[in-house]
């Protein structure tokens, strides 16, 4: 009998990985880049670690194997599981844009930040990020490579706007572009796009300039890390920019109103709902919880306000 989470095929010797993020299936996605130099794309929560294990081990990958962890960004939901794959995989490097590094060796800052938002939730949902030793880590900067063998490479590319420490990552050999969280998620079942703009990183200019890098960039496929490929490559990265846009201008007005953070939320949800087949009234039910579960309505508007509240501090009411 097949693994219910067996590692499907993406061809190019590109798997995805299915990382069960909370127990949930199709929430966070990992890669393996299965090269002369085999490369894991993102590493999913740390309770994630050992289901990633697994499915490495299904593609041949065993402890001595891997040579690179790659993280597009040190989000616990692509990253949380970072020191504990390291542990698994002692010979990998772990690549990371150069804002991202110093938290990876020492997680303290980010996990109290967590710790926050996320309160007594925050090991249920992310577990505990592991430290990475330092020497394992390479800080990549706006523009960086990594080696995949046999010719073949990563090009990384910095796209902050979600995040300041995210970057895209173009597979020289299949045409894939791992895009993170910088064009949003995509959600398989129904082919919605909605945008990822949470605080306390998200700026407005520079998550359009970073979909617009990535569409410069001409990929033959997108690789969402919520979740799965895509080949309406254009189609998509334009949905990405629209979708951002009308949620920056739907919070602009409700800010401009005055709401507190649960009506501008609520009056964005209502405003927005429209736009996506999940959220349809004769959708199923369970699409529509998992596409708030990967692109929170509180959480993007919160990253909204705030940005507003930096940049047009005298236009609210």
């Amino acid at each position: 009998m097949a693994d219910e989470n067996e590692p499907t095929a993406l061809g190019h010797e590109v798997f995805q990985i299915d990382t069960r993020m909370a127990g949930y299936d199709g929430i966070t996605a990992g890669y393996l880049i299965r090269s002369d130099r085999p490369c894991l794309v993102e590493t999913g929560t740390a309770p994630s670690a050992p289901v990633v294990r697994d499915a490495l081990a299904q593609l041949g990958i065993g402890p001595g194997d891997l040579a690179t962890v790659v993280v597009t960004h040190i989000h616990l939901d692509h990253a949380g599981g970072v020191g504990d794959i390291a542990a698994m995989f002692p010979a990998a490097q772990v690549v990371v844009h150069q804002r991202g590094a110093r938290h990876l060796a020492d997680p303290s800052r980010l996990m109290a930040s967590a710790r926050l938002v996320y309160g007594n939730a925050l090991e249920r949902l992310f577990g505990v990020l592991a430290p990475v030793p330092a020497e394992r880590i390479v800080a990549l900067d706006d523009v960086g490579t990594v080696d995949l063998g046999g010719g073949r490479r990563l090009d990384s590319h910095y796209s902050p706007g979600h995040a300041k420490h995210h970057v895209g990552l173009a597979d020289s050999d299949s045409g894939d572009l791992y895009v993170g969280d910088a064009a949003g998620v995509y959600l398989p079942e129904t082919g919605d796009v909605r945008p990822a703009t949470p605080p306390p990183d998200f700026d407005y200019q520079a998550a359009l300039a970073s979909v617009r890098k990535f569409a410069a960039l001409q990929p033959a496929r997108l690789l969402f890390s919520h979740y799965g490929p895509v080949t309406a490559v254009g189609e998509t990265l334009d949905r990405s920019v629209e979708e951002i846009t009308v949620w920056v201008e739907e919070t602009r007005q409700a800010r401009a109103a005055g709401l507190d953070l649960d009506h501008a939320v609520a009056m964005v949800r209502d405003r927005t709902n429209e736009r996506y087949a999940a959220c349809h009234p004769d959708a199923d039910p369970a699409i529509a919880q998992k596409f708030e579960r990967v692109s929170s309505s509180v959480g993007n508007v919160e990253g909204i306000l705030r940005w507003l509240g930096q940049t047009e501090p005298d236009s609210a009411r």
